[in-house]
C-alpha cells in the first residue's frame, strides 16, 4: 500500500493535514526532550538532590495527565482543530512563562511553566492521534500513525542537540562540589546566570509554536472525524474500559512512558558515572552521556521507519512483543555490567521502544470509532507513567545501591519491570488475533 492510499479516503486527500498535524508530533518531540537533561540541569542550579531536580518530570508529566479529559470532552464539543489550536496557545504560553520564572529565580516557578506547557502537550496529543488515525482507511491506521510518530523523534533529536550544545555546554562548569561551596550571594550571581542560558531555547519555540498556531489556524482542515458534539461523558468511559484490549493498552502505555522517560533521563547520570571513572571531569562526562542520548534518539528514529514497514508483515502485537522482549535482554546489560558497555546496552534499549507508543495507541483504539476521542484521553493519561516512575527510579539513585552494585544501576530494574508489562500486552493481542 502506497503512503498516498493511507493518506486517501476515496476522492478525498489528506496529504496537506497530514503535514500539518505530523509537524506538531516534532514539536512536541522537541519539548519532551530538552526537558529530560534538565533534571540534571536544575539540580546543578539549585543545588538540590536528583530527587528534586526529578520533580521537574512529576510537573511535566502530570500535565499531560491532568488535561487529558478535559481535552478530550473539549475536543468531543468543538473538534480536532480547536483541540490542536488551544495545545499550541497553552504550549507557547507555558514555554514564555520561563521568563517571569527565570527573573523570580525560583525552582517552583520553572515547575508552574512547565505545567502549563504540557497542559498544551495534552491537548496536542490527544487531538493529533485520533486525528491521524481517522485521515484515511481504518486497515492502514496504525500504519499511518506510526508514519506521523516517525517524526516526534526527529523533534527530539533536535532538543537533544540543543539541550547538549545551547544549555549544558554554556552552563558555568562549576561541578556540584565546588557549588555547594559557594556563599548565598555567589550561589545566587552563578545561578542567575546558568538560568539565563538555560531560558534562552525555551522562548525561541515559544516563538516558532505561536507561528505554527497561526499557520494551522488559516488552513482548512477536514471535519469528517467531528461528527458528534454529544460528550456522554460517563457512559463513554464505561463502555470504552469494557474493552479488553483498551482497558490493557492504557496498563501498557502508562509502563511504556515510565521506562522511555527513565532511560532518557538518567542516562546522564549512569554514563557520567562511568565516564567520569574513566578520568573525565563532571561537565564534560555529562556532555558527553547527553552525545549518547542523542545517539540512542538516531537509533530510535532509524528503527521507527525500519519497523513501520514490518507492519506491512507482522502483526503489530507480535511486533511489539518481540521489540520488548529485546529491551528487556538490553536492560539486563544495563543493569548488569559497570563500564561504558553498559552506556551502549542503554542506546540499544532505544531502538527496541521505537514501535512501543504509536502500536500501543493503536492496537488500543482500534474499533472504538467516535469513542476514539476519549479513548486518546485514557491512553494520554497513561503518560502519568512519565510522571510516577522516574521519581522512583531517581530515590534508587539516591539510596545506596544493593548487592555491591552501584545505585544507578540497580535502578533500571524498575524499566526493566515496565518491558515485562509491555512484552506481556503485545503477546496477549497476538494471541487474540489468532484465536
Amino acid at each position: 500500500m502506497s503512503k498516498d492510499s493511507i493518506l486517501r479516503n476515496g476522492s478525498v486527500s489528506y496529504v496537506l493535514p497530514f503535514i500539518l498535524i505530523t509537524s506538531c508530533f516534532a514539536l512536541w518531540g522537541f519539548a519532551n526532550d530538552i526537558t529530560n537533561p534538565m533534571v540534571k540541569a536544575f539540580s546543578k542550579i539549585f543545588r538540590m538532590t536528583v530527587t528534586d531536580g526529578a520533580l521537574v518530570q512529576v510537573a511535566f508529566y502530570g500535565g499531560y495527565f491532568a488535561m487529558a479529559f478535559p481535552a478530550a470532552m473539549f475536543i468531543r464539543k468543538y473538534s480536532y482543530k480547536a483541540g490542536v489550536l488551544l495545545g499550541l496557545g497553552l504550549y507557547a504560553f507555558g514555554a514564555f512563562l520561563f521568563f517571569p520564572a527565570k527573573m523570580i529565580g525560583e525552582y517552583h516557578c520553572f515547575l508552574l511553566a512547565y505545567f502549563i506547557l504540557t497542559c498544551g502537550l495534552s491537548f496536542l496529543e490527544t487531538s493529533c492521534n485520533p486525528y491521524i488515525l481517522s485521515m484515511g482507511p481504518e486497515e492502514s491506521a496504525t500504519r499511518r500513525l506510526n508514519l506521523a510518530q516517525c517524526f516526534n523523534p526527529m523533534g527530539s533529536l533536535v532538543g537533544m542537540y540543543v539541550a547538549m550544545n545551547f544549555i549544558q555546554a554554556r552552563l558555568n562548569p562549576m561541578d556540584s562540589g565546588a557549588r555547594a561551596q559557594l556563599n548565598e550571594v555567589e550561589f545566587n550571581a552563578v545561578k542567575d546566570a546558568d538560568l539565563s542560558v538555560l531560558i534562552g531555547p525555551y522562548l525561541i519555540i515559544a516563538a516558532v509554536i505561536a507561528a505554527m498556531f497561526v499557520l494551522i489556524r488559516v488552513v482548512k482542515m477536514p471535519k469528517n472525524a467531528d461528527q458528534s458534539h454529544d460528550i456522554n461523558f460517563v457512559p463513554t468511559l464505561k463502555r470504552i474500559f469494557c474493552i479488553r484490549h483498551y482497558r490493557e493498552g492504557v496498563i501498557a502505555q502508562f509502563f511504556y512512558v515510565g521506562a522511555q522517560i527513565m532511560c532518557w533521563t538518567f542516562i546522564i547520570q549512569y554514563g557520567t558515572r562511568y565516564f567520569m571513572l574513566e578520568g573525565m571531569d563532571e561537565r564534560s562526562a555529562e556532555v558527553l552521556s547527553q552525545r549518547f542520548n542523542i545517539y540512542a534518539m538516531l537509533l530510535f528514529c532509524a528503527s521507527r521507519f525500519v519497523c513501520t514497514y514490518f507492519l506491512k508483515y507482522v502483526n503489530p502485537g507480535k511486533l511489539l512483543g518481540i521489540l520488548a522482549v529485546c529491551a528487556m535482554v538490553f536492560t539486563v546489560g544495563v543493569i548488569m555490567l559497570q563500564n561504558r558497555y553498559g552506556v551502549y546496552c542503554l542506546v540499544g534499549v532505544s531502538g527496541c521502544m521505537s514501535l512501543m507508543f504509536p502500536t500501543i495507541y493503536g492496537i488500543a483504539l482500534k474499533g472504538l470509532g467516535d469513542d476514539a476521542k476519549f479513548g486518546a484521553a485514557g491512553l494520554i493519561m497513561a503518560i502519568l507513567g512519565g510522571s510516577v516512575l522516574p521519581p522512583l527510579q531517581a530515590l534508587v539513585i539516591d539510596g545506596d545501591g544493593m548487592m555491591g552494585m552501584p545505585s544507578v544501576n540497580v535502578s533500571f530494574v524498575l524499566p526493566f519491570i515496565c518491558f515485562v508489562v509491555v512484552a506481556l500486552y503485545g503477546w496477549r493481542c497476538n494471541a487474540c488475533r489468532k484465536a
